[in-house]
C-alpha cells in the first residue's frame, strides 16, 4: 500500500508567532505623508512673492487697482492740485459717459466681440431723444423710450448680423458704425440741441450733489449703480454664466446646451440698453445733444475694458 506523504510549508512558524512578526513589521514602515501634510509643506516652501502673485492670478481686479491707487498717490505728490475737491469732481463727470459706454463694451468682450459702434449708437439715440422732445413736442419719458428703441434696434442689428450670418463683431460693427453716424448726421442735419431747450428730466443726468466737499452728478451715481447691477448679474445669475460660456468656447457652450445665439443677441441687446442710458449721461454732461460728441468713444471704452481687466 502506497504511502501519503505529510506535506510540511517551508515556513514552519506557528500562526501566532508569523502574525506577531508580520505586526512588528507593519509597525516599522514608515507613515505616508497625508495631502494635508504634503499643503503644508508646499506652503511653506512658497515665498511671499509667489503669494503675491498667486493673489493677483486669482484676483485679476487687484492690479489695475493697485495701479490706480498708485497712479493717485504719484499725481498728488507731483501736484498738489490733483486731490483738490474740484478736480476730483472734474475727473468723475469726465469719465461718466466713457465708464457707462465701458460697461456695454464689457459684455460684448466677454463673448469674445468686440464693439466699434458704441460711441455711435450712444450719439444716435441721444439726437432721437432730444429731436423728439425738443421737435416734436412730446415727453420727456417718451423721448427717452424712444432713445432706448433705437439703441435696441441698433444692437439688434449687430447682434442679427453676428449670430446668423457668422460675421466677425469687429467687422460687423466696423460697418454699422459708418451706417450710425450717417444716420445721426442725414437725421440731425448736424444741428446741435441746446440743453436750455430740453426739458429738465433730460438734463437731470448732469445735476450735481456734494459728497465730503467732492460735487458728483447723477449721471457718475447712475454709472456706479450700473457697475454694481451688471456685476452681480454676471457673477450671480444663470445668464452671467452663460455669457462667460459663450466667450471661452462657443462650440463647448453649445454641447453643453446653451443657446449660443440666443446668449449673443440677449448680449447685444443688453448692451443696447446701457447706451441708451450712457446717451442720457452724455445729454446731461454736456447740457446739449449734439451730432459729433461722443462718435469716437469706442477706442476709449475698449482701453477702459483692457485697463480695467
Amino acid at each position: 500500500m502506497k504511502r501519503h506523504r505529510r506535506f510540511i510549508p517551508r515556513d514552519s512558524t506557528p500562526i501566532d508567532r508569523r502574525s506577531s512578526i508580520v505586526n512588528q513589521q507593519s509597525t516599522q514602515v514608515p507613515a505616508t505623508t497625508g495631502p494635508h501634510d504634503l499643503a503644508e509643506e508646499f506652503l511653506d516652501r512658497t515665498t511671499p512673492l509667489s503669494r503675491i502673485r498667486n493673489v493677483l492670478h486669482r484676483y485679476p481686479a487687484v492690479s489695475p487697482a493697485i495701479v490706480l491707487v498708485l497712479s493717485v498717490i504719484v499725481f498728488g505728490l507731483l501736484n498738489e492740485r490733483f486731490l483738490n475737491p474740484a478736480n476730483l469732481s472734474l475727473i468723475t463727470q469726465q469719465v461718466a459717459v466713457v465708464g457707462t459706454l465701458a460697461i456695454a463694451q464689457t459684455l460684448i468682450i466677454l463673448t469674445a466681440g468686440i464693439d466699434l459702434s458704441v460711441g455711435a449708437v450712444m450719439v444716435l439715440s441721444s439726437m432721437v431723444t432730444a429731436q423728439f422732445t425738443v421737435q416734436a413736442g412730446v415727453s420727456p419719458v417718451v423721448g427717452l423710450i424712444l432713445g432706448l428703441a433705437v439703441a435696441l434696434a441698433a444692437g439688434a442689428l449687430n447682434g442679427f448680423l453676428v449670430t446668423k450670418f457668422r460675421l466677425p463683431p469687429f467687422i460687423v460693427t466696423l460697418g454699422t458704425l459708418n451706417i450710425f453716424v450717417a444716420l445721426t448726421l442725414l437725421y440731425t442735419s448736424g444741428a446741435t440741441i441746446r440743453g436750455a431747450d430740453m426739458p429738465d428730466l433730460l438734463t437731470w443726468t448732469g445735476t450735481t450733489f456734494n459728497i465730503a466737499g467732492v460735487n458728483f452728478t447723477t449721471g457718475v451715481l447712475m454709472m456706479l449703480v450700473l457697475y454694481i447691477v451688471i456685476a452681480f448679474i454676471l457673477q450671480k445669475t444663470a445668464w452671467g454664466r452663460h455669457v462667460y460660456a459663450v466667450g471661452d468656447d462657443k462650440e463647448a457652450a453649445r454641447l453643453a446646451g446653451i443657446s449660443v445665439n440666443r446668449v449673443l443677441m440677449s448680449v447685444y441687446l443688453a448692451a443696447g440698453s446701457i447706451l441708451a442710458i450712457g446717451a442720457w449721461i452724455q445729454i446731461g454732461r454736456s447740457n446739449a445733444a449734439s451730432p459729433n460728441a461722443g462718435v469716437d468713444l469706442n477706442l476709449d471704452s475698449i482701453t477702459a475694458v483692457v485697463i480695467g481687466g
